[in-house]
């Protein structure tokens, strides 16, 4: 291997560990998984959401760019095989808004649709975190593992161990769900992206869910811990039903 060809992989893969790095701080630019409403109620600025959408694809992009097209190992960050990829993401797709709309009737038992001025932000983070997560992790983490020599079936578990932590999902206080389906996410995209040569079904697969979640739940980042949403809050204060309040009678009764 020649020398600049050596140096453009290294200095590629340089590119793709800052993606990995900006991925894991995604909880201070309010994006990806952190894309909720603060103590405030307010959600976070569309500025710093924008600026991290920003950084990460063009991080790629050069990634993309400075990676040598003689490497022994291309990186997936093509589309692959184009007709295996359509099928894949579109099974992917099916899998991933099922699984969604089934979680959302157990736990809510009915679908949790959100405020109808959510859903630009909302769905504009869910298609550029997927893109980010396929490109990063799929298209260039995984690339690398099995260009190293890595067994791939042990590159996509790797991977897949090492996008979960990324995303901070398994911290106490946070939903189990959700770290659960990155995982699954993780080990799935990665299956199809070796399968198919490229992260274009992957992707089409991880937006369609992740856009699921949030129709379903009304959550377009984490969703809350059970007995942490607001109208389960609001039963818990409501009064049951046959009861009164003795206090709130007696006082009117005084009153007369």
């Amino acid at each position: 291997m020649e020398p600049e060809t050596t140096v453009r992989i290294l200095v590629a893969l340089g590119f793709g560990l800052l993606v990995i790095m900006l991925r894991l701080d995604a909880q201070r630019f309010g994006a990806a998984e952190y894309d909720e409403a603060g103590r405030g109620g307010r959600p976070p600025p569309l500025r710093r959401r924008l600026s991290w959408y920003v950084l990460g694809i063009g991080l790629i992009v050069a990634t993309r760019y400075v990676y040598p097209l003689e490497a022994t190992q291309p990186l997936y960050l093509g589309l692959g095989d184009r007709a295996s990829s359509l099928i894949g993401g579109l099974i992917f797709a099916v899998i991933g808004t099922s699984q969604a709309l089934l979680y959302a009737l157990y736990r809510y038992r009915h679908i949790r649709l959100p405020d109808i001025r959510e859903y630009p932000g909302a769905l504009l983070n869910a298609v550029a975190t997927a893109f980010i997560d396929e490109a990063a992790f799929r298209g260039i983490l995984l690339a690398y593992l099995v260009g190293f020599g890595v067994p791939p079936l042990l590159a996509i578990v790797a991977q897949a161990l090492v996008y979960t932590l990324c995303t901070r999902l398994g911290a106490p206080g946070r939903d189990r769900y959700m770290l659960a389906l990155t995982l699954l996410i993780g080990l799935g995209s990665g299956w199809l992206t070796v399968v198919v040569g490229g992260i274009g079904g992957a992707f089409l697969g991880h937006a369609a869910t992740r856009c699921a979640v949030f129709l379903t739940t009304g959550h377009a980042g984490q969703l809350a811990p059970r007995g942490r949403e607001t109208e389960e809050l609001e039963r818990k204060r409501r009064t049951p039903d046959g009861w009164r309040v003795v206090g709130a009678k007696d006082s009117a009764a005084g009153d007369r």
